[in-house]
C-alpha cells in the first residue's frame, strides 16, 4: 500500500498518468516489445488484443478448444469483437495445438465462404491442462508458421506466463519472442490487486488502446493500482518457484493417496487438478463444502478431462498460501474422503 499512496497520478485516459507509463514502459522492456497497455483484467486484456489484430471485419482466429478465451471469458470474442472462433483440442499432456492442425485450418480471403483467419492465440501457463508451461521451441515454432508462412500473427494469453518462466528458469523476452503480443496478470501469482498488461507492436498497442476505450477499460488517476503492478513485477516473480514447489509436494501426496491426478501426477508450475478417490467416502458436493467449512480450504470443482465429466477440483497455490497451508489442505482432502466423519473444530 506504501507505494500505492505516494504514487504519482494523471489522467490515464489521455496518457497522462505518469505511474501507468511506468509500468508500460517497464513491462514492454521485460518483454522485449515495443510498446505495453494497462488494462483492468486480464479477459479484457485478451479482448482487445483479439480486436486489434482484427481490426478488420470478417475475421476469425484460432485457439484452443479447452483455453481461457474459448470457454471462460464470455464469448467476448464473438458477441462484442464479431469475431468467429475456430478451436482446437489440446494435447492433453502438454498443452499446445497441433502446428499442422493450425495450418489445417487456417483459411485465406479468397473464398467468400469463409472467413479470414487472422491470428491464432495459445495459453500459457495453460490452466485447464493443468498449470503446463509450454516450452520456447513450441512458441518459436508456433510464431515462425504463424507470421512467415500463413502472415498471422501468434498472441500468448499468458495470465500466468511468469510461471511458465520460471519453471523454464527463462526469461519472459526469451520465452515469449516468438510471439507477437502477450497478455499477463498482475494479479494471480504476482499479488497485486488487479490489473493486467498487454504488449506488443506500436500500431498494434495504438489500436488496443482505442479498442480499450471502446471495452469501458479507460481508467483516470489509474497510477495508484499500476504502482502496485510494478512492485508485483519487481519483487514478487522470483518466489513464484516457491508456489510451484508446493505445488509439486502436494501432487505427490494426493497420488500417494490414491487420488487421481491427469498427467500422471506431474506438475509444472501452481495449479493442480484432481479426482477423488475411486474409495472415497464422500461425494464430490459434500466433499467441497466440508473442505471449506472444517478446514478453511477453498477449492473449485466440475471441471472435466477425458474420463472425467466435470468430476475433477482444482487447487492453486500462491503466495497467500504458506507450507502449513498447504499441508493443511493435503490433510484436509485426505481426511475427508478417508475417514469420512466430521472434524471437531
Amino acid at each position: 500500500l506504501e507505494c500505492a499512496i505516494h504514487a504519482p497520478t494523471g489522467d490515464d485516459v489521455f496518457g497522462e498518468d505518469p505511474t501507468v507509463l511506468d509500468l508500460e514502459a517497464y513491462a514492454a522492456d521485460l518483454f522485449g516489445k515495443e510498446r505495453a497497455l494497462f488494462v483492468p483484467t486480464g479477459t479484457m486484456g485478451n479482448l482487445v488484443a483479439i480486436l486489434a489484430h482484427c481490426h478488420g471485419r470478417a475475421s476469425e482466429i484460432i485457439i484452443g478448444s479447452g483455453s481461457h478465451i474459448c470457454l471462460y471469458e464470455g464469448g467476448n470474442a464473438a458477441n462484442l469483437g464479431g469475431v468467429h472462433t475456430r478451436q482446437i483440442p489440446e494435447n492433453e499432456i502438454d498443452g499446445t495445438l497441433s502446428i499442422e492442425d493450425v495450418r489445417d485450418l487456417y483459411r485465406s480471403d479468397d473464398d467468400d465462404h469463409y472467413a479470414q483467419t487472422a491470428l491464432v492465440c495459445i495459453e500459457n501457463t495453460h490452466n485447464l491442462m493443468g498449470g503446463v508451461a509450454i516450452p520456447k521451441k513450441y512458441v518459436d515454432d508456433l510464431g515462425e508458421v504463424a507470421r512467415d508462412e500463413l502472415k498471422i500473427p501468434l498472441h500468448i494469453d499468458g495470465a500466468r506466463i511468469f510461471n511458465a518462466a520460471v519453471a523454464h528458469e527463462l526469461s519472459v523476452s526469451d520465452l515469449c519472442a516468438g510471439a507477437d503480443s502477450v497478455s499477463f496478470c498482475l494479479s494471480k501469482g504476482l499479488g497485486a490487486p488487479l490489473g493486467s498488461v498487454l504488449v506488443g507492436g506500436t500500431e498494434f498497442i495504438r489500436l488496443a488502446k482505442r479498442a480499450r476505450k471502446r471495452c469501458g477499460g479507460g481508467m483516470r488517476q489509474a497510477g495508484v493500482v499500476a504502482s502496485m503492478g510494478i512492485y508485483a513485477l519487481e519483487h514478487n516473480v522470483e518466489r513464484l518457484a516457491e508456489d510451484h514447489a508446493r505445488a509439486t509436494w502436494l501432487s505427490r501426496e494426493l497420488t500417494s493417496q490414491g487420488f487421481f491426478l491427469p498427467r500422471g501426477g506431474q506438475v509444472d508450475t501452481n495449479v493442480i487438478y484432481f479426482g477423488l478417490p475411486e474409495d472415497s467416502l464422500v461425494g464430490p458436493e459434500e466433499f467441497e463444502e466440508r473442505l471449506l467449512s472444517e478446514y478453511g480450504v477453498r477449492i473449485s470443482g466440475g471441471y472435466s478431462r477425458k474420463g472425467f465429466k466435470g468430476a475433477l477440483f482444482r487447487v492453486v497455490t500462491h503466495m497467500d498460501v504458506d507450507n502449513e497451508g498447504v499441508e493443511r489442505a493435503a490433510e484436509g482432502i485426505v481426511n475427508i474422503c478417508k475417514d469420512g466423519t466430521e472434524r471437531m473444530m
